[in-house]
């Protein structure tokens, strides 16, 4: 999914903007002055929002002479490597990208002699642009980053990254997931640390898009003391709460991301492979039985509650069992976590409604209906958790909905940052205010 413009507010309020501005900017400098007094924050990313490192061992197997840069060379940038523009290269790329469900384990591994790991965990570094060498390119969280930082923020001081291998997902409690459970083990270490190494004070989990589902997964397989002593808020920027109809597209026909001159059938595979875009898919208890995908070469339709048949019809069959076993019961259900939630969407942007193939099938481009959303993901999914948890009493949510903001846009949107500044420096304001 695609990691991958304004505030709302009404008109009548248009003409006091450049006053609101002011006043955010003197209490930034306020906070400036409270560094020891900032809640330390942990930034958790998107699908494809880190940076992924791969070296290949004897027991990798290349598919072409092409295939094998990199071997024998030592550990490398896996993504984003530029060299997945160059078609011969993209299969390269794809292929050691894959991951396979073992059913003998009930779980995933990599492809044979391709290890990885994820750099830099801890630090923002390898969130900041996905290869630091093509900047303009693979921006990622620099501009959110960067605002931190000016509201006072420090790298391993007061701010935190916690990237994964987006490729792995989770799957439900009574079922194996190494590479995810292990990710959620590592990050709630790095809350106790950080919490600890700022004088005891609770940890604000920032998420973007999958990052979010994380999160509160993290939270909810926790207990609700631990949650309350080191958790003061979960802030997620367009979290895909049910699903997206757009990661049907990406089943279907693959998904460029919006990487330039790749194919996408050469990663189509690749991205079926992946553990987490499974997690991604609509969710049967939100989108039900509308019709997401209609295809006119084998004259079926397609809602979420044919998820199953989807999969089997687009020649995906070794997905079937997974999806049912792990992902639905992973889904079905979202437990409130018991400490404040905010979420900030991105609304009124076109976004991919239902989908229709033609004569030409799966291989060929839909024609896409649009509905309301964030370009990405739909209006109906990042607003799942207000129509499921509206009126709780042990349940603190607030919804922030950001008009013209685009899924990735709402990490470096001047409105949306200006909104996220502000939403922070008024948690931090709360404990100076204790404080004083």
């Amino acid at each position: 999914m695609k990691t991958p413009t304004t505030i709302t507010v009404l008109i009548l309020m248009a003409s006091i903007l450049s006053l609101n501005s002011c006043i955010s900017m003197g209490t930034a400098m306020t906070m400036s002055k409270h560094n020891s007094e900032l809640h330390p924050i942990i930034l958790i990313p998107g699908s494809g929002g880190n940076q992924l490192e791969a070296q290949l061992t004897s027991d990798y197997k290349p598919s072409s002479l092409f295939c094998h840069l990199h071997k024998g060379t030592g550990w490398y940038r896996m993504w984003f490597d530029p060299t997945v523009l160059v078609a011969p290269l993209t299969r390269c790329f794809a292929e050691r990208m894959m991951i396979y469900y073992h059913s003998d384990i009930n779980d995933y591994r990599n492809a044979p002699g391709v290890e990885t790991r994820v750099p830099n965990f801890g630090s923002t570094k390898g969130m900041l642009y996905l290869d630091p060498n093509l900047k303009g390119l693979t921006e990622y969280m620099a501009p959110l980053v960067s605002s931190l930082e000016q509201l006072g923020y420090q790298d391993n001081q007061t701010l935190f990254g916690a990237p994964y291998d987006f490729r792995y997902g989770l799957a439900a409690n009574s079922h194996p997931s190494k590479v995810g459970t292990q990710y959620l083990e590592d990050l709630k270490a790095l809350i106790e640390s950080a919490a600890a190494s700022n004088n005891g004070k609770q940890v604000i989990l920032m998420a973007h898009s999958l990052g979010g589902l994380f999160a509160l997964q993290l939270l909810n397989r926790n207990s609700l003391s631990w949650r309350r002593q080191f958790v003061k808020h979960l802030v997620t920027l367009s979290t895909p709460w049910g699903g997206a109809v757009q990661q049907m597209l990406t089943f279907a026909s693959g998904n460029t991301l919006g990487v330039p001159l790749v194919n996408p059938l050469l990663v189509r595979s690749e991205q079926r492979s992946s553990e987490s875009n499974q997690w991604i898919l609509p969710n049967p208890s939100l989108f039900r039985s509308r019709i997401l995908l209609i295809s006119t070469s084998n004259n079926k339709t397609y809602s979420s509650l044919d998820m199953p048949q989807f999969l089997e019809d687009i020649g995906f069959k070794e997905g079937v069992e997974p999806y049912k076993a792990r992902i639905l019961p992973l889904i079905e259900k979202l437990d409130k976590p018991g400490v404040p939630v905010t979420c900030m969407v991105g609304t009124d942007v076109e976004t991919p409604h239902r989908l229709v193939y033609g004569a030409g099938g799966f291989d060929a481009e839909p024609q896409v209906d649009y509905g309301d959303g964030d370009g990405t993901v739909n209006l109906i999914s990042l607003l799942r958790l207000e129509s499921e948890w509206s009126g709780s009493k042990n349940q603190v949510l607030d919804v922030i909905k950001l008009p013209g903001v685009s899924h990735s846009d709402i990490l470096k949107d001047k409105g949306a940052l200006e909104q996220i500044i502000r939403f922070i420096t008024e948690i931090n304001m709360e404990y100076v205010t204790l404080k004083e």
